[in-house]
């Protein structure tokens, strides 16, 4: 695999074409970053934030321009909401960012707390239901605005290294990060079907609010702070200008970026999608491989019929 490096000043799609782009969790740290970028590449962007918050008073965009939704993203009613005021408003929906997310809170599986009838509490799932339930809701609205479009559009997930390599402290994170890559992996051929791009971006450690959200000694430090710290360790720090700059390298790409897992590590790129495709073998040993490949065809699960794409039909 190698590297490389996003160049936006070539980014000549999102520069010269105004486009509708939604965000999830767009009112801080990656979201926040992406949506400066879509901005400074083209002010005519719409863009739609949608967000528990208000974005910084700081982030400028021509309000004929912005729609900032305010809801709990788990609310699919409220998520649904937001796509309809965004489609109403602007008439379509191009580009999909399914970015809002949370890290590990506290422990579901070693430390043992009692309910009022004194037995073993039921485990806090807001984790697997906003990293994962919350970005397949939005996935799939996603989905049924962009195939109104004749020429389709694009979806970008936010992953995590934790979604590829799991965090021994962040099991339930970990386990949502690699149900988003399992999702866009599951996705990606009906996707391409109707003319849709759907990716993913898998950052590691980077400086947003919620690094530091869940580890009790830097809970009362800035992002920034937890930052040095972690670098002072050696750990490899990303900034969310990074992340932001794959993203829109994704939505720039179009149909080329289908499938693609772009890793971000202390501010490189990598598509770990296509260096894991290339060495299946590797991996799985060329007779598991062949095997796999022998059962392809057969009709476990409805797919769509490439000749009548919104109609799903069972491949035979």
């Amino acid at each position: 695999m190698s590297l490389f490096q996003p160049d936006a000043s070539t980014f000549h799609n999102l520069k010269s074409n105004p486009k509708t782009i939604v965000i999830t969790g767009g009112a801080s740290g990656i979201g926040l970053a992406t949506a400066t970028l879509l901005c400074s590449l083209n002010p005519a962007h719409n863009l739609v934030l949608i967000d528990l918050n208000d974005p910084p008073s700081t982030f400028n965009h021509p309000p004929s321009n912005l729609l900032i939704h305010k809801c709990n993203i788990t609310s699919w009613n409220a998520q649904r909401s937001g796509f309809e005021a965004a489609y109403s408003r602007f008439g379509r929906i191009d580009c999909v960012f399914v970015n809002a997310g949370i890290a590990e809170y506290q422990d579901q599986f070693f430390g043992d707390e009692l309910d009022s009838e004194g037995k073993l509490k039921e485990p806090d799932r807001r984790v697997l239901n906003i990293d994962m339930d919350a970005a397949a809701d939005t996935t799939k609205l996603a989905i049924h605005y962009l195939r109104k479009n004749k020429e389709g559009g694009q979806i970008v997930l936010t992953a995590s290294l934790a979604g590829y390599l799991a965090s021994a402290g962040a099991p339930l994170y970990s386990a949502a990060k690699h149900g988003v890559v399992g999702l866009m992996r599951a996705l990606k051929q009906e996707c391409a079907k109707l003319h849709i791009a759907i990716s993913v971006v898998a950052p590691a450690i980077t400086i947003t609010p919620i690094i530091s959200g869940n580890n009790r000694s830097m809970m009362d430090k800035a992002p920034e702070a937890y930052a040095r710290d972690m670098a002072a360790r050696g750990v490899p720090i990303n900034k969310p200008e990074s992340i932001a700059l794959a993203v829109c390298w994704l939505f720039d790409q179009e149909m080329k970026a289908n499938g693609a897992g772009i890793f971000v590590q202390a501010d490189r790129f990598v598509d770990l999608e296509r260096g894991l495709a290339r060495s299946r073998e590797v991996w799985m040993g060329r007779e598991m491989l062949d095997l796999f490949r022998g059962g392809r065809k057969a009709p476990l699960f409805q797919r769509l019929d490439g000749t009548n794409p919104t109609k799903p039909q069972l491949k035979l």
